[in-house]
């Protein structure tokens, strides 16, 4: 080393040293506020933005998730305008509440606070803050992939000594499927703290030699009243204190770190990476293209005759060749999409591509080209994706209207503006019926003609119970759902009595293609299989046989802890015996290929790290899989 560059490392150390010395600071952070309206978490966070305001030594603050209860747009709202009376700058990322059941799909968090994620600097310290997802959809947190090019981005143009504080709503470790990742891009800076909340407790953590700490809830619950944490830099030294805001009282410090000249972490130590070593058990399962997005996908992938059309979360629609993945055309909407497209095919060669997006709009696009068709306004957000019967658009929207829509000219033929709660499932349609749930507690069956409730059935129990994410499906005289209950009903068709329930599942069922069984996924490793459709009724359509199902198998598929709503998809041939397979589809990027004739495992298959969408069978040996986490690919069997 020449004395030339040892005098400028000596110079850039004394640098570091003498800025880590200088630098004085504090700022409140809070996390886990739930607001909602009429909660007592309200009258909790004025508490604490009233006790930040009189502490003049405070810098700004810092809000790390989970900011409202439900994520609607009165909440985040009323959120906005109580955080506002700040006298001091904040900065605030969402939480899993704030975005697993949003009716604006995320956009009005945007909207309200003007951003998902943010970067800023104070004395020499960075601090950056990332949204958590997935966003709509129930699963294990995620870093959405849009936010992970940004992240990576910055660790490219951020100098590479100075101190990085990183801000998640969830602990960065199993509980995120992409944490790894995530840790990957902090590693190559100089992060020196991570902090995060989800748990609701002060807790000291360590991510991969990365400091961490879990800050408490802003409410009472637990506590000795409502409160926030003071941290508090003295030149290398930062300390973490609970706040009672009721009581204007700061504790001990209950954890102190001093940050390091250098990086926290040895770069030169390796940590277990997720490995795909299951498909080597399965050579015969390929993948013949894959497409890497540079978002997120939250909705399925599906196939026409020429091209596999896809949506992502920054409202590009796609049309992809089927012979290796690539770009037909784009088009982009105005807003997030996670409604699964539906091609319109109306007997000439000018097919259409329908789509809900977070805009409020329903689009259709000419499958040939993407030119705009027409596009349909509702008031709200289009989260629910279309079901099509002829040549009518059934699709239901966050501003409590279902719809039926003209298929070629996007004019309205009906809508019931009678729903309780935003609706963001596909719709099972037939001649007789349209059967879909909100997040309201309710199922609903419309006549396909005019709109008008036929009957409405209702979970008990809390809103999150509610049958809004699964896509109902009907076998005879019953249609079938499960709920976040962990239950699974048969509910007749005709007149809304519950036939049976069963315990099992969460959201996501599925059946055969001949309707003589369903399918319904479970929260620990099992996939149950019952009869479907063979309930005995009598001439008053009420049930002569309570139970209702007869369970035909039962599998354990080993997927450990599931939570993903995607439906389950099934073929009529191929597997076991000929008689078809099960395609079971994981929160954790791996599909699990049952034999539908006793649920042994056909084969498995690990795509990515993140939820896996609805699962399109092609012919007796492809299927079309969209990921999370930004990946289209079709696999060969």
């Amino acid at each position: 080393m020449s004395v030339l560059k040892r005098y400028i490392l000596i110079a850039v150390a004394l640098f570091t040293v003498a800025n880590l010395n200088a630098q004085k600071f504090s700022f409140a952070y809070l996390s886990d506020t739930h607001i909602a309206v009429g909660a007592e978490s309200v009258k909790e966070l004025k508490e604490c933005i009233a006790d930040i305001n009189s502490n003049k030594e405070l810098s700004f603050a810092i809000f790390a998730g989970d900011i409202t209860e439900f994520g609607s747009d009165a909440e985040l709202k009323l959120a906005k305008e109580i955080i506002d009376e700040l006298t001091i700058p904040y900065y605030i990322v969402a939480g899993n509440h704030d975005s697993k059941w949003s009716e604006s799909g995320c956009n009005t968090f945007v909207k309200v606070f003007g951003y998902e994620s943010f970067d800023f600097e104070k004395e020499g310290i960075r601090f950056i803050g990332t949204n958590s997802g997935p966003n709509m959809r129930m699963a294990p947190a995620l870093v959405p992939r849009e936010t992970m090019v940004w992240l990576d981005s910055l660790s490219h143009s951020i100098d590479p000594k100075q101190p990085l504080v990183f801000i998640n709503h969830f602990p960065m470790d199993t509980s995120v499927l992409n944490y790894t990742q995530v840790l990957d891009v902090l590693h190559k800076m100089n992060t020196q703290l991570i902090l995060n909340g989800h748990w609701h407790q002060d807790r000291a953590m360590v991510y991969e030699g990365i400091p961490g700490v879990i800050g408490r809830s802003s409410m009472a619950t637990g506590k000795k009243g409502p409160g926030y944490t003071i941290v508090k830099f003295e030149g290398s030294t930062v300390t973490f204190s609970e706040r009672l805001a009721n009581h204007k009282k700061t504790g001990h410090p209950w954890h102190t770190l001093r940050m390091s000249n250098g990086t926290p972490f040895n770069s030169n130590i390796k940590y277990p990476r997720q490995n795909f070593d299951m498909n080597k058990d399965y050579p015969n399962v390929k993948e013949i293209w894959r497409r890497t997005d540079s978002a997120d996908i939250g909705s399925g992938a599906v196939p026409s005759k020429d091209y596999v059309v896809y949506a992502n979360a920054q409202g590009y629609i796609y049309a992809l060749r089927w012979q290796d993945g690539s770009v037909v055309w784009s088009y982009k909407a105005g807003g997030k999409i996670f409604s699964t497209p539906a091609i319109y095919a109306d007997g000439t060669s000018n097919a259409s591509v329908i789509v809900g997006c977070t805009d409020n709009y329903v689009y259709s696009l000419s499958l040939k080209d993407g030119k705009l068709k027409w596009k349909h306004q509702f008031e709200k957000s289009v989260l629910g994706s279309p079901a099509i019967l002829g040549n009518t658009v059934y699709i239901g929207g966050s501003d409590n209207t279902f719809r039926a829509i003209n298929a070629k000219n996007g004019k309205l033929i009906w809508k019931n503006n009678e729903i309780k709660g935003f609706v963001e499932c596909k719709p099972y349609v037939d001649k007789s019926q349209v059967v879909f749930g909100d997040w309201a507690n309710t199922l609903y069956s419309l006549d396909p003609s005019n709109g008008k409730i036929q009957w409405t059935w209702v979970t008990k129990g809390s809103r999150m119970y509610s049958p809004a994410s699964v896509w109902p499906v009907k076998a005879g005289r019953s249609i079938i759902i499960a709920t976040p209950k962990r239950m699974s009903y048969g509910i007749n068709a005709k007149n809304g009595v519950q036939l049976w329930e069963e315990k099992g599942g969460r959201e996501s069922v599925g059946l055969s293609p001949d309707k003589k069984t369903y399918y319904v996924k479970t929260m620990k490793d099992m996939v149950l299989a019952y009869t479907a459709g063979m309930v005995a009724v009598t001439a008053l359509d009420q049930p002569m046989v309570p139970s209702g199902v007869i369970k035909k198998w039962e599998s354990n598929a080993g997927f450990g802890y599931e939570i993903a709503p995607t439906p389950i998809t099934s073929t009529a041939t191929g597997g076991k015996d000929g008689k078809g397979l099960v395609f079971i589809p994981t929160d954790k990027g791996n599909i699990i290929a049952l034999n539908a004739v006793d649920g042994s495992i056909a084969w498995k298959h690990k795509i990515s790290m993140a939820l896996i969408n609805y699962i399109q069978p092609i012919g007796d040996n492809k299927i079309l899989v969209s990921t999370m986490d930004g990946f289209v690919t079709l696999i060969e069997y």
